[in-house]
């Protein structure tokens, strides 16, 4: 039996979907998580226990469990874990990224840096740390501008300003969200920088691929329908296939094939944010990982294989696969090229948080869910979670999916399904330290 190592964090969402995929193709999955090591097994998943911040240990730790359990393939779930997934793969010699390519695609400055020298497209742009401030670039800023940490991910932190005033005020409230004991937490080595640079107008997609051997094999394209302007970046809809000219969807893929080479990334999945304008294609950035959580459902394939060493003499149609079934199939090496996304077209709403407080409930649920052509409605926030919107907010409220015979249908699905939901959220009352 094959084995694939899946490297996440103890909360990822898509660790169910790769338990239903391995059991699909009769693989079997290892993980690797983020969690005490002195604890003896706490969520009876036989993990391997980890620390992303700490490289060396943690891959010694999978070579270990790599002795009794022969290891196959690699695959990272979520930004934070794209670096050790790397360093595992080189120091087992398996199919993977090499981990300074990791590593610059998961830091904004770097990877900007990396994009300059390769010729591509890229906004003016200067860094500074909480320490630093913005007193020393603010002569190099141009407006509007957008400021950002590097470290955080998901549009968290991101926020536009159209004068010194916004500026000032913007750098204030990352300097806040970067000094959260959560945010300190991750050790990512780049928690206090702050990265400033030039607004990109345009629209912004979404490209999902894969790499093998260094080259990019699209597996969908997402529209994101709503105006992402600022002040700040909430991705709330994204939609495949998108309204864009075949010209369009070509220059896109040329273009993060070009970033994905400048960064030096060769093998695995990759999840690439773009702008689009009259200027050309500006790669935002280009995640060495899958399309993360709950959205990875919105993404269904047909195959004229499952996987198995011996295909039908002919062939046989079969239920459509989940991502995960493809990447597990990628990451043990095997010919994905006969893979293709379904013909029906398909849209995910992250819903929104309108404001900041105490998470109650949500009527209307099953209203939502008999709007046409809208396959689920999940929440995933919890009563008396506390919420927060952009630009600190880390989750969503929940996902809406829809399917249909055309983009369009399946986007006014969840735009409608979402007008169903009524939120309760009471004020959050904050305790003052004397």
């Amino acid at each position: 039996m094959s084995r694939v190592l899946i490297l996440s964090t103890t909360t990822g969402y898509q660790l169910r979907s790769f338990g239903d995929a391995a059991a699909e193709l009769g693989v079997e999955l290892i993980f690797a998580t983020d969690r005490c090591h002195s604890l003896d097994d706490p969520w009876r998943d036989a993990a391997i226990a980890v620390r992303f911040h700490e490289e060396d240990a943690s891959v010694r730790a999978v070579i270990d469990a790599a002795r009794e359990r022969p290891i196959d393939g690699v695959v990272a779930v979520g930004d934070r874990p794209v670096v050790l997934a790397a360093c595992v793969a080189t120091a087992l010699g398996l199919r993977g990224n090499l981990p300074d390519a990791a590593a610059a695609s998961a830091h904004k400055r770097l990877a900007r840096e990396r994009f300059v020298l390769a010729g591509l497209p890229v906004p003016w742009f200067v860094d500074t740390t909480i320490e630093r401030g913005i007193d020393g670039v603010l002569g190099k800023v141009r407006y509007p501008a957008v400021i950002k940490p590097v470290a955080l991910s998901g549009s968290r932190g991101v926020i536009r300003a159209d004068g010194e005033r916004e500026l000032r005020a913007a750098f204030a409230r990352i300097v806040g969200l970067l000094s959260r004991p959560e945010i300190r937490a991750l050790r990512t080595g780049a928690e206090r920088e702050i990265l400033i640079e030039g607004f990109i107008p345009g629209r912004e997609y979404a490209l999902e691929a894969l790499l093998t051997a260094g080259r990019v094999r699209p597996l969908a394209l997402f529209d994101k329908p709503d105006p992402l302007d600022g002040p700040f970046f909430e991705e709330t809809i994204y939609v495949t296939p998108p309204a864009a000219a075949a010209d369009v969807e070509a220059r896109i893929v040329a273009a993060v094939q070009r970033a994905a080479e400048a960064l030096g990334l060769r093998h695995g999945p990759l999840h690439a944010e773009c702008r689009v304008n009259a200027e050309g294609v500006f790669v935002l950035e280009v995640a060495a990982r899958p399309i993360g959580g709950l959205c990875s459902r919105v993404l269904r394939f047909a195959s004229a294989t499952d996987g198995s060493p011996r295909p039908p003499a002919a062939p046989v149609e079969r239920a459509p696969v989940s991502l995960e079934h493809v990447l597990l199939r990628h990451a043990l090496g095997e010919d994905i090229s006969a893979v293709s996304r379904e013909n029906l077209a398909a849209a995910v709403m992250m819903m929104p948080i309108p404001r900041r407080g105490v998470f109650r409930q949500v009527s209307g649920e099953d209203r939502a869910r008999q709007v046409r052509y809208v396959e689920d409605v999940r929440m995933t926030a919890k009563p008396d979670q506390l919420l927060e919107p952009l630009p600190e907010a880390g989750s969503y409220l929940g996902f809406i999916f829809a399917r249909a015979p055309r983009a369009r249908d399946a986007e006014l699905a969840v735009r409608e399904a979402h007008r169903h939901l009524t939120f309760s959220i009471d004020a959050a009352i904050d305790v003052v330290k004397t």
